[in-house]
């Protein structure tokens, strides 16, 4: 279960805050990197571990993974400063893997088990064993037990027990994982399968241990930035909200630009633009050409899609995502610009790392990593004057952020180019549910439709690198949602430079991502 205020996000807070303080002030990075674990963690008594010299081991590394630099070898010495001058500089992609286990901060947890509690009240009924096709289960001294050699793990025997006495004992990281990518070393501990992976980073948020830990590129965006690049953000429609209820889109605006950017522009316009061209490419293939079109705009999504699913992988609409579509508007008004990507996916991370998106993303940012330049700075919110918000996106482009916003905006836009065509939408949220759906898909039951899916669930608003609560996001999206004067796509001011986006408009294989 992921926790939005424990000492993990605490501790992640205070990493992004020095690590970007670290790139703001320069000077000595080899003595200033070896001395920060001990002020992050001063004192001589670890405060939630056994030992203070892990426990600074343990931040060392997020120190060195914040920075983009790799993980230590364990059985090798190397200081924490090692390979800091090759990400000491302003132009630097994320080196695979992006998602990283911290093996000495694992638990190695147990595996999948079924588990008999003490409230088990050895009743003479025994549905449990009755239920088990494995005979799996034993009455000793009066009370159920489990023979693990026989379990299937199978979960009969729980949906039995009258007293929900019976549990199932799962790794938070496995149960978060909807690829099934998280297996185990000879010790016991966690270790990713990178060829199933596909960077949601659920696991790493929803580990109790904090054991597991995403690289980031602030260091090198603040590089750009006093390298005196123009570095124009691009910020993702789930930010409101996110940095404190003092925190108002006008007042981000000015914070950001005290952090060095040139200017910060709303990615809810790329989400217009993609509803857009999504609507128009929907009307054009489906049924005549192909049986559905499914959403593009989360790349853990369609990476899951075409990995399990090949046969379906023509079928994803070849737009580009809200990300890439905003960030190539940006280059186009100023080819020499940086682009700055600020949202709440660590996936996005790896897209922005595939080769034909890198001349359009420069730099990607969670709201997390964001927080920790403002921490740097000593931005107080309460102490920026307010200013006008200027909302140019329409409000189903706002609403992308949010499960089921995106079949919702190419509906509306289909609503007005097609009134007479019927448009059936289907979404899932979570890789898991997205399976399904496309599981289901493949039947021949969702012919006709568009299928929306998100790989966080929720949406964006639940992504990995978001800071507040999703029923509080979702209730200021909502707000976003209704400050904006737009209400279709359509009425987006952006809609002749489309035209600017795409190098060539009848050829799809060129603007494609996938």
């Amino acid at each position: 279960m992921r926790n939005f205020d424990c000492s993990i996000a605490d501790m992640r807070k205070r990493v992004f805050a020095e690590v970007a303080k670290l790139a703001y002030e320069g000077g000595d990075y080899y003595k200033r990197m070896e001395r920060l674990p001990y002020e992050i963690l001063p004192g001589e008594v670890g405060k939630e571990r056994e030992s203070i010299f892990l426990e600074r081991a343990i931040v060392g590394e997020r120190i060195r993974l914040a920075m983009g630099l790799p993980l230590r070898q364990m059985d090798e010495y190397s200081e924490l400063s090692s390979g800091v001058e090759e990400s000491a500089i302003a132009e630097k992609y994320y080196d695979p893997p992006l998602i990283n286990i911290i093996k000495f901060a694992c638990h190695a947890c147990p595996e999948t088990h079924y588990k008999i509690t003490n409230a088990c009240q050895g009743c003479i009924a025994r549905h449990c064993q009755r239920a088990c096709p494995r005979d799996a289960i034993y009455f000793e001294n009066g009370r159920a037990q489990i023979d693990q050699s026989k379990c299937i793990k199978c979960g009969k025997c729980k949906a039995a027990c009258s007293y929900h006495a019976i549990i199932k004992f799962e790794r938070p990281c496995a149960e978060a994982c909807g690829m099934n990518a998280i297996g185990k070393d000879e010790q016991g501990r966690a270790v990713i399968n990178q060829d199933k992976c596909v960077s949601c980073g659920m696991c790493l948020v929803n580990c109790p241990f904090g054991a597991i830990v995403d690289k980031g590129q602030v260091f090198q965006l603040i590089h750009s930035i006093k390298r005196g690049d123009k570095v124009v953000a691009v910020i993702a429609p789930a930010f409101w909200g996110q940095f404190g209820d003092e925190a108002t889109p006008g007042k981000i605006v000015k914070a950001m630009k005290e952090l060095g950017f040139a200017s910060v522009e709303e990615v809810a316009i790329g989400a217009d633009l993609c509803a857009v061209e999504e609507a128009d490419e929907f009307v054009r293939h489906v049924p005549e050409k192909q049986p559905f079109m499914a959403t593009s705009c989360c790349p853990a999504w369609s990476v899951m899609a075409k990995k399990e699913f090949p046969g379906i992988a023509p079928y994803i609409s070849m737009t580009m995502t809200p990300m890439v579509l905003t960030a190539r508007l940006q280059k186009r008004k100023d080819p020499k610009c940086k682009v700055a990507f600020i949202g709440p996916c660590a996936a996005k991370k790896l897209e922005a790392s595939r080769r034909t998106v890198r001349s359009e993303v420069d730099f990607v940012l969670t709201f997390e990593e964001l927080r920790g330049m403002f921490e740097a700075k000593e931005i107080d919110f309460t102490k920026i004057e307010d200013a006008p918000a200027n909302y140019e996106a329409s409000a189903p482009g706002v609403g992308f952020a949010a499960g089921g916003g995106v079949a919702a905006a190419v509906e509306e836009v289909i609503r007005r180019t097609n009134p007479e065509l019927e448009v059936k939408t289907v979404s899932a949220m979570g890789l898991n549910e997205c399976r399904k759906m496309l599981r289901i898909a493949r039947t021949g039951k969702y012919n006709g439709y568009l299928l929306e899916g998100m790989a966080c669930p929720g949406g964006c608003i639940t992504g990995a690198g978001t800071i507040q609560p999703p029923e509080k996001a979702q209730r200021l999206l909502a707000q976003y949602k209704a400050a904006s004067p737009k209400s279709n796509p359509l009425d987006t001011d952006y809609l002749d430079d489309l035209e600017l986006i795409y190098e060539d408009p009848e050829d799809w294989k060129a603007v494609s991502q996938h």
